[in-house]
């Protein structure tokens, strides 16, 4: 049985993004604490009903490039599935209801971090998509966002390296993603989309790889930071399956199949493993980390 065509505009496969949310909490050590699980839970459940609402009005300004495009043609606006009234509609309510519930419920913090998400996003789609180096940057800014939304809505602290290593990995996903579609678009002979036609493919190589030496550099100096090698070993290993992830990630990217970075993530078993490995141990290291070194 095919799927509404509305839930498909929604784009739950791409929901995982918001997991970010459990970042913060996690590193800060207190995902297992009582009563954090049904914040964070919370805070996901907001932040997709806002990206959903995001992608709708993204679509629906998209609709014409996204009709000649070989794959976007077939999302449920451009292909004239679900209307555009019906698509505006419901873009519109979840812009709304995703703020101004987490203000009532969970905090006005929340409300405000869900609120300059939709803003920049909104902007992204109507003033800066095909303005360089701005549009990356925007773009980037929504996995950042999210992963500071978990800590705002526990109201926990963040380090300056969490935010660094936050930083360079939504770079790298986005710079990832633009240098795929434009080396899938480059092969397959079909005109380059708009917001790609400013960026040659070396430029995007040179951004993605920089990301990727950041984000390692910044977790490697976080993971240092975390623990000693004479009371908790966790933080440095960590370090091990982190690069490993990162570069498994790259190796997609360099060949042009990141287009979607959810896709990515769930497809590739060795990246999977290596995410897994990280998990565990990163959670070791907190949880056998020493209070006055943290």
């Amino acid at each position: 049985m095919r799927t509404p065509a509305l839930i498909r505009a929604l784009r739950p496969h791409q929901w995982l993004k918001n997991v970010l949310v459990v970042a913060a909490p996690l590193a800060a050590g207190v995902l297992l604490q009582s009563g954090v699980w049904l914040t964070v839970i919370l805070a996901f459940v907001l932040f997709c009903a806002a990206s959903s609402g995001v992608y709708l009005i993204n679509d629906l300004l998209d609709v014409e490039a996204d009709r000649a495009h070989p794959k976007k043609k077939f999302r449920p606006i451009a292909s004239g599935e679900l209307s555009i009234p019906l698509a505006l509609t419901a873009g519109i309510v979840l812009l709304v209801a995703a703020p101004v519930v987490s203000a009532l419920i969970v905090s006005l913090n929340l409300g405000l971090v869900i609120a300059l998400y939709e803003a920049l996003q909104i902007a992204y789609c109507i003033w800066f998509k095909h303005t360089v180096v701005v549009d990356l940057v925007i773009v980037s800014s929504g996995f950042l966002i999210r992963a500071i939304a978990g800590a705002v809505a526990l109201a926990i602290p963040v380090s300056q390296w969490f935010l660094l290593v936050a930083f360079a990995g939504s770079l790298l996903m986005v710079a990832g993603k633009r240098y795929s579609e434009k080396v899938e678009l480059e092969h397959s002979g079909l005109a380059t989309r708009k917001s790609l036609e400013n960026y040659s493919a070396s430029y995007l190589q040179f951004v993605w790889m920089l990301a990727a030496g950041l984000a390692t550099i910044s977790y490697s100096l976080w993971a240092f930071d975390l623990g000693n090698l004479s009371s908790n070993i966790w933080p440095a290993v960590s370090i091990v399956p982190f690069a490993m992830a990162i570069l498994r990630y790259a190796y997609n990217v360099d060949k042009g199949v990141a287009g979607a970075p959810e896709d990515i993530v769930l497809k590739d078993r060795h990246l999977l493993v290596f995410a897994l490995l990280w998990l565990i141990t990163f959670t070791l290291s907190v949880i056998f980390r020493v209070p006055h070194i943290s």
